[in-house]
């Protein structure tokens, strides 16, 4: 690309050579440097003003939480948030275990859980982690960094990426990995395994030296009630579950997560991590959470309608195949010959819109992109650019006027809406009685 945008436009198709109206463009390969996206301020410094209209469709957040309110209350305090040093990290988590209704023994606290990822891997990992792939990359890439060996379980697309316990199971024993991972939401696909299946998998692998269960997405299941093992790891003596209270929130800048597992290994966990390693942003957040619950779970609520209706309008475009999802986003398959790479640099530069291409993931290719759930007004946004991008690769014969289109459609009833992904029946499986 050579510092150009796609088709020579800036974003919202300002300017040319790639730049927005103030001069600036964004080269596409800032996106394969590594196993992640680039920053939004990152993004935003090489777009100027353009950067600060973004849409993002990348990043995995919660739109509808904290509420204004709660953002206002914040900035009125942030004078003494940014003054005064905060408090050490067991005072915050023991708030942070009465507002979960945890032992605070069981829970330890960090500057988002890629740092508990980082320290599990020197305290816990000696010699090998099984992890299935595609999911998220500082499980496959921490590890290889130190030295271990990775044992990448492949979850396929003809299985809609769901994880099969047995499988995974007899893989780890084949292998002999002392380490193995589960994420559950998985990402990037949204696939949820129920949890009476997680707690099978861990049952099964008491005697490793350690089994992970990620649930940095498991607050968007609507699939089940009570779907996190957060307690049940808490009373097992090789299990550790990985929260991420950045994505629940929406709030990735204040960098903070959590780990729960039996107090020996929380202890472990606890010696090991920095006596003030939380910010007095993260303390002012966390403090605030038990009388704003009722927004919080408002939120969650939104936000599944708004998964739904996503899906809908993405699916009603052929050339997409939408995976069902229980997290904050949708996972999307382009049809053969639409390259992810050019319809992310397209919807960048024209629409102001930032989506997660796949191509840089494990077990991915550039077919795949991944979609923040958000609400319709942005979704309509990102519909329109990506009909304007497979409109653009049509030859001129096959394009057809819009209005005669329309006039098309009315005359033979309208076209008929596209079914929903739905969770797996067997989460339900008295449902099936009868």
């Amino acid at each position: 690309m050579d510092g150009q945008g796609i088709d020579g436009q800036g974003v919202d198709g300002q300017g040319m050579d790639g730049r927005g109206a103030d001069g600036h463009g964004v080269d596409s390969r800032m996106f394969q440097q590594t196993a992640h996206s680039p920053s939004y301020f990152e993004l935003s410094r090489r777009m100027g003003e353009g950067g600060r209209r973004l849409i993002d469709f990348c990043v995995p957040c919660n739109p509808y939480f904290p509420t204004p309110a709660m953002f206002q209350r914040l900035a009125g305090n942030l004078e003494n948030v940014l003054k005064f040093y905060p408090s050490d990290t067991d005072t915050i988590a023991a708030q942070l275990a009465r507002v979960l209704k945890l032992n605070p023994s069981t829970v330890v606290m960090s500057n988002g859980s890629t740092e508990l990822i980082t320290w599990m891997d020197h305290l816990w990992v000696s010699e090998s982690l099984a992890v299935p792939v595609p999911t998220f990359g500082r499980w496959t890439d921490q590890p290889l960094e130190t030295g271990k060996r990775v044992d990448m379980f492949p979850l396929h697309e003809r299985d809609a990426f769901e994880l099969d316990v047995d499988r995974y199971v007899a893989f780890i024993r084949s292998r002999g990995s002392r380490v193995a991972v589960l994420c559950n939401p998985n990402n990037p696909d949204g696939s949820y395994l129920p949890r009476r299946e997680v707690l099978r998998f861990v049952d099964e692998l008491t005697d490793l030296d350690l089994v992970v269960v990620d649930e940095s997405f498991i607050d968007f299941v609507d699939a089940e009630q009570g779907a996190s093992v957060a307690a049940e790891a808490a009373i097992r003596p090789n299990v550790v579950v990985l929260k991420s209270l950045g994505k629940n929130f929406g709030l990735h800048g204040v960098r903070f997560g959590y780990l729960v597992a039996n107090p020996g290994l929380a202890a472990m966990m606890r010696r090991a991590l920095p006596r003030w390693n939380l910010n007095s942003l993260a303390e002012a957040i966390v403090f605030m959470l038990d009388e704003h619950r009722a927004e919080y779970d408002e939120s969650l609520r939104l936000l599944a309608r708004d998964r739904f209706s996503m899906g809908v309008e993405l699916a009603r475009m052929p050339e997409l195949s939408v995976f069902s999802s229980q997290a904050n986003f949708l996972l999307v398959k382009l049809a053969d010959g639409i390259d992810g790479g050019e319809l992310r640099d397209h919807l960048l530069s024209r629409h102001g819109l930032l989506v997660r291409e796949c191509g840089n993931k494990l077990g991915m290719s550039s077919q795949f992109l991944r979609l923040v759930v958000r609400p319709p007004q942005d979704v309509a946004h990102l519909v329109e650019g990506i009909r304007a991008f497979l409109q653009s690769r049509r030859p001129a014969a096959e394009r057809r006027d819009p209005a005669v289109l329309l006039r098309s459609l009315s005359a033979s009833g309208g076209e008929r809406p596209p079914e929903l992904p739905r969770p797996r029946s067997e989460l339900w499986p008295s449902r099936r009685r009868g």
